[in-house]
């Protein structure tokens, strides 16, 4: 027997998260900077993993995929932010017909926002130093 999976990539700031769907009862697995970590004590608070099962719940695949998860960098709302691209991703590669209702979502859009970069002469990106008369 062949192990079907399906894989999707999703980015947010500098988090990269590589989803991979496999079919199954919803256990998932997480690598996050090549340690493996429990999903629940990751993702403790409740809005991520709510953030995260966002694409499986409004497609109604919740309980159909073991998901294996290999996150590298950023924050953890970042990577949270990730990963749900990466499922969203994965499930288009799984059914096409669920692009309406991920799309309508949201949830194929990746956020580009980054961090700006620090400007030669100033504190931060922008912030300047304090401007003195004499």
């Amino acid at each position: 027997m062949s192990l079907i999976q399906y894989y999707g990539t999703g980015k947010r700031k500098n988090a990269i998260a590589r989803v991979f769907l496999r079919s199954g009862k919803g256990d998932i697995t997480l690598v996050v900077n090549k340690k493996i970590h429990p999903y629940e004590e990751y993702f403790k608070v409740e809005s991520l993993r709510i953030l995260i099962n966002q694409p499986l719940v409004l497609t109604e695949t919740d309980k159909k995929f073991d998901i294996f998860m290999r996150i590298e960098g950023g924050g953890i709302h970042g990577q949270a932010e990730a990963v749900r691209l990466g499922i969203a991703r994965a499930l288009l590669e799984f059914n096409r017909d669920l692009k309406p209702i991920l799309r309508n979502a949201g949830l194929l859009t990746r956020d580009s926002r980054i961090k700006e970069r620090k400007k030669y002469g100033l504190l931060a990106a922008r912030k300047a130093p304090q401007y003195h008369k004499r």
